[in-house]
């Protein structure tokens, strides 16, 4: 067994990644693993679909790949020890399209997250152009104290996914995003609606979490950075602006332990009663409105 490492030096790159041009996003993203690993990172999160850029539309044919492209294998044996997390257009099985993030360690594709929730509003279109994933799972570190979850961005808007990733043992969530200012529309402040996501799910979770966005304009959406790296009560331990940025900060186990003790939402979470009430819900819901009984 590995030595248990109180410990986790983690990376955020915050980055222009111009739509469609996966070669020159791909030299960036060999310069931003360089850079953490001579900061000597464990662990370094991208944003959303950060090979092919976000914007890409009807370009999704031209842009995705399987999760053995030679050009992903390549980053991963650049990564060597350090886990790096990318997002990229997977071509899956029967030509399915995913939007995706991977982690690639030591010359392999060691984990997939393909998102669950696909947003098709406001300036949103990507349920027109990707499937969406089924699973929600997790993995380890060598030191087994330190389980990652992923969430691609709206997944983080589901409250019921950042709850199961608490249940299955998450103490460390990543979270890459592409959030612009106009994304939404109205009078919805992305900044600030990420701002109030990130505290709550730190805080209530007793939960490190890794946020990386996009910078950068691209058809009429603005990126607007903000990434973070959070700590385990609530607390940021280094934020960009809205410029290309490495952040480095360490997230400390025996700090998760005191907030997790102090605020036990997840020994409280009850999934029996989660359990019951969904079942008879979905009983209820699925009678005719006129024969219901509440």
């Amino acid at each position: 067994m590995s030595a248990r490492k109180d410990r986790l030096t983690v990376a955020v790159a915050q980055l222009a990644c111009p739509p469609g041009e996966l070669e020159g996003n791909f030299e960036r993203h060999h310069e931003m693993i360089g850079r953490a690993k001579a900061a000597q990172a464990d662990i370094l999160l991208f944003p959303e679909l950060s090979l092919s850029g976000y914007q890409i539309g009807d370009r999704v044919l031209s842009v995705a790949m399987d999760r053995h492209d030679p050009r992903l294998l390549k980053l991963a044996e650049v990564a060597g020890d350090m886990r790096v997390t990318v997002g990229f257009v997977e071509e899956g099985v029967a030509a399915q399209f995913h939007n995706t993030a991977a982690v690639l360690h030591r010359g392999q594709v060691a984990f997939l997250h393909r998102k669950l929730n696909l947003p098709t509003y406001g300036q949103l279109e990507e349920g027109k152009h990707f499937a969406a994933g089924r699973y929600m799972e997790s993995f380890l570190l060598e030191d087994e104290r330190w389980r990652c979850g992923v969430l691609v961005c709206a997944d983080t808007w589901n409250p019921a996914l950042v709850h199961l990733a608490a249940v299955q043992g998450t103490t460390l969530l990543l979270n890459p995003v592409a959030s612009a200012v106009e994304a939404v529309g109205g009078e919805f402040s992305n900044p600030e609606g990420w701002r109030k996501n990130l505290d709550f799910y730190s805080l209530v979770y007793g939960l490190p979490i890794l946020f990386a966005n996009h910078v950068g304009s691209w058809q009429g959406l603005r990126f607007w950075g903000g990434s973070r790296i959070m700590g385990a009560e609530g607390q940021v331990l280094a934020e960009a602006g809205e410029e290309e940025a490495l952040l480095l900060a360490e997230v400390d186990y025996e700090g998760l332990r005191r907030a997790r003790y102090l605020l036990p939402t997840l020994r409280d979470s009850n999934l029996a009663l989660i359990r019951r009430e969904l079942a008879r819900w979905e009983e209820i819901l699925g009678v005719p409105p006129e024969s219901r009984k509440v």
